[in-house]
């Protein structure tokens, strides 16, 4: 799949990822899609938007999909809407990008 160049920035040692939220899913999907409209990544988490659980349960799973720490990844942009910005450290633009194109032509 392709994805826009300005989806994935590099951000000091890290890269910056645009994302689209959506609480309340059935099940944690990452990534879940391309929102063409938004130009942002899809990712749907299990947790509501209430007292902060489904930006913690982005963070988690960004994480994991990048086999990060949870420390390595910040909500820099979004907190309080669907639209994010999230910074993962020590990750390079290439390697995050080839990650996430991979994970997407399955979908």
């Amino acid at each position: 799949m392709d994805l826009p160049d300005n989806i994935i920035k590099k951000y000091g040692s890290g890269v910056t990822i645009d994302l689209f939220v959506t609480p309340n899913a059935d099940k944690c999907l990452f990534p879940a899609g391309f929102n063409k409209w938004r130009k942002r990544i899809e990712i749907k988490v299990c947790s509501n938007a209430k007292d902060n659980n489904a930006n913690l349960e982005v963070i988690m799973v960004i994480a994991e999909f990048f086999n990060k720490q949870v420390k390595d990844v910040y909500i820099l942009s979004g907190m309080k809407t669907r639209e994010k910005t999230v910074l993962i450290e020590d990750i390079s633009e290439k390697t995050a990008s080839r990650r996430l194109r991979e994970s997407l032509n399955g979908l």
